[in-house]
């Protein structure tokens, strides 16, 4: 009796998330309940003989200010427009903007006074950041400047021509940000301060401007970001090149492309080991990552990561980090999985 009892509510549960998970909206979209088959997609949703995506490829030099936590980004990006529609502009998705001073997030935000509550809490509800991306310049191949509008959280780029089906197109764009602190701001990236030894880890993601996606059944998708949701986003091959206190580790998306010049030797045939290894081997140890919270070095390197057919891309980077690594088998591919923490976090 007891086991048809627990199937019952589990059921029941299980109702309970369907009926909370289904969009009952008298305006929802049809194409979400009826969509229509086409030669790009079957009624199921699966890909139809035509079907497409597109291809953004970045190249980027970040640097990160450690001082006055500061961003500084630039690169190009090259669209690739596999669809069979001309393109006049492009649409770039600036989720930084969602912490501007005149974020729409802001004005949406509902909060309210518990009786429990931590002080950075009460600050965030009153928070004056001077967040979001500053854009500097977008130009062509060629260095010339591109009309463009700044809407909140995306920016249109118009194009001089015409973006032919099967044709690509460069732009190089430059831009910086504050790094929020994101313990108050409760955001997905951003920086942890650690006041005794005066040290940051920094989570960065959406740190640069990434190109919105382009489909057969909306055309741009160029929603505004509140804080909240997810976007697909294009896939497409990243180079890029992550400047740093020399000091610092960076754990990134993608593959090491210069160990020799960020690692010591130790810490290199550590890391080949762990290659191989069937348990995790500390590539930088816990007294080594110590060692490093107690000066603060002035000089810079460069940690430069390649990653291939991706729809993203984020960094870790802090002098704290200890970091272990392990090979793991798939087929004839060795997948390296990694842990980064500071000392407060081990031996969790």
């Amino acid at each position: 009796m007891k086991k048809i009892l627990l199937i019952s509510f589990l059921l029941l549960g299980s109702i309970a998330l369907i009926g909370q998970a289904y969009n009952k909206n008298k305006f929802r979209q049809l194409k979400q309940e009826l969509p229509t088959p086409n030669v790009y997609r079957t009624a199921a949703g699966a890909p139809g003989h035509e079907y497409y995506q597109q291809k953004a490829d970045y190249e980027m030099d970040i640097t990160l200010d450690d001082k006055n936590q500061k961003l500084f980004g630039e690169g190009t990006v090259t669209y690739f427009n596999n669809s069979p529609d001309a393109l006049s502009y492009l649409w770039v998705q600036l989720d930084q903007n969602m912490r501007a001073k005149d974020s729409d997030s802001k004005k949406i935000k509902e909060n309210n006074l518990s009786d429990k509550m931590y002080s950075f809490s009460v600050e965030s509800y009153y928070n004056d950041f001077d967040g979001g991306f500053k854009i500097e310049q977008v130009k062509d191949s060629k260095g010339k400047s591109l009309k463009y509008k700044i809407n909140k959280t995306m920016m249109r780029v118009d194009l001089p021509t015409p973006l032919k089906a099967g044709g690509s197109f460069k732009f190089d764009i430059k831009w910086w940000y504050n790094i929020n602190n994101a313990l108050k701001d409760r955001g997905r990236s951003g920086y942890e301060y650690f006041e005794e030894e005066d040290n940051y880890v920094y989570s960065i993601a959406q740190f640069f401007p990434r190109m919105a996606v382009y489909n057969e059944v909306e055309g741009w998708q160029n929603k505004q970001f509140l804080g909240r949701g997810e976007f697909a986003l294009t896939f497409g091959d990243y180079k890029v090149s992550i400047t740093v206190p020399s000091d610092h580790v960076v754990a990134s998306t993608g593959e090491l492309q210069n160990p020799k010049s960020v690692l010591t030797k130790d810490q290199i045939k550590r890391f080949e080991k762990a290659k191989t290894a069937k348990e995790p081997v500390i590539i930088i140890t816990q007294d080594e990552a110590e060692e490093k919270e107690k000066t603060k070095s002035k000089k810079k390197s460069t940690w430069v990561y390649h990653a291939k057919n991706v729809r993203d891309f984020a960094f870790v980077s802090s002098r704290k980090l200890i970091w272990d690594a392990m090979g793991v088998k798939f087929g004839n591919i060795t997948v390296m999985a990694m842990s980064y923490y500071p000392n407060e976090g081990n031996p969790l």
